[in-house]
């Protein structure tokens, strides 16, 4: 094993609710990246594989829980 894994659709739905996140809070790329340090324009795009740490500290800074991103991914 040890191979690193890929899941193209499960990283497009985390990439759209993120992007919708930042949109309804009126912020720009740039903003979340000065107030986090993540990059989250690569992650946007579906390009980076996104680990639970860097998820946490999104779904921190968007004030929501990790279950409730997920919840919503699913409806997206």
């Amino acid at each position: 094993m040890g191979g690193h894994f890929r899941n193209d659709k499960l990283l497009q739905q985390i990439s759209t609710q993120l992007k919708l996140l930042r949109e309804k809070k009126g912020l720009t790329q740039e903003d979340v990246y000065n107030d986090t340090g993540v990059h989250i324009s690569r992650i946007e795009t579906s390009k980076v594989n996104i680990t639970v740490s860097t998820l946490d500290i999104l779904c921190t800074y968007f004030d929501i829980s990790i279950s409730s991103f997920f919840s919503n991914c699913q409806k997206t």
